[in-house]
């Protein structure tokens, strides 16, 4: 294996690093609440988090938590000048409405035209309710998934058909992951870029399906 796998914070930097100024961006909870912390210098990204604030900013220095303010999966954040709160029904009404211009989701799935699986693997004892991600996925702008790309047994989260229930269809955009960063288009799969080292034929045999090239 002559390439080497983007770190979870590497990962976070190279999403945040497409993120355009002025854009209002919900980050999900998990891995996707990293790229808080790696918005440019001097680029304006106002952030929203589906429990009601807009304007959020990276995560507060140790010591310096406030537990009244955190984010929907009650982590403390910090909050820029100019930041608001609000009712959760007015985030959610903003999240429907089409206001958010990009959310970033972890996933459990993503098919190669974009069907999104990130709620439930069905397993005895998963989350019993898909929460505000169908909201996210299918109101904002875009949804762009930050994910590892193969599970801990090597198989693919990218598929061909998703086997897990559905979060939204065709809804997914782009998938970051800690290899590559894949298009998703109505023909399939498109490479955005990989990491260096890794080719195009092994990242088609480690994802099992056709890739376009970018």
């Amino acid at each position: 294996m002559g390439y080497q796998k983007r770190t979870k914070e590497q990962l976070a930097a190279r999403i945040a690093q497409d993120i355009p100024d002025g854009a209002y961006v919900n980050l999900g909870i998990g891995m996707p609440t990293h790229v808080a912390n790696h918005i440019p210098a001097g680029r304006e990204v106002i952030l929203h988090s589906e429990n009601g604030i807009l304007g959020m900013g990276p995560a507060p220095a140790e010591g310096q938590e406030d537990y009244d303010l955190i984010n929907a999966g009650k982590q403390p954040v910090s909050l820029l000048a100019g930041g608001a709160f609000f009712h959760h029904a007015d985030s959610f009404a903003m999240m429907r409405g089409g206001h958010l211009d990009i959310c970033v989701l972890g996933a459990f799935q993503v098919s190669a035209t974009g069907d999104l699986a990130n709620w439930s693997t069905g397993e005895p004892g998963a989350i019993p309710a898909v929460g505000g991600a169908m909201d996210l996925a299918i109101g904002a702008k875009q949804t762009w998934v930050m994910m590892d790309l193969l599970t801990k047994k090597g198989e693919s989260k990218v598929v061909e058909r998703c086997t897990y229930p559905l979060t939204g269809i065709a809804c997914v955009k782009r998938i970051y992951t800690e290899l590559c960063t894949l298009a998703c288009t109505p023909q399939g799969l498109r490479l955005i870029d990989a990491v260096e080292g890794l080719n195009h034929a092994e990242l088609e045999r480690l994802v099992g399906l056709p890739i376009a090239a970018a």
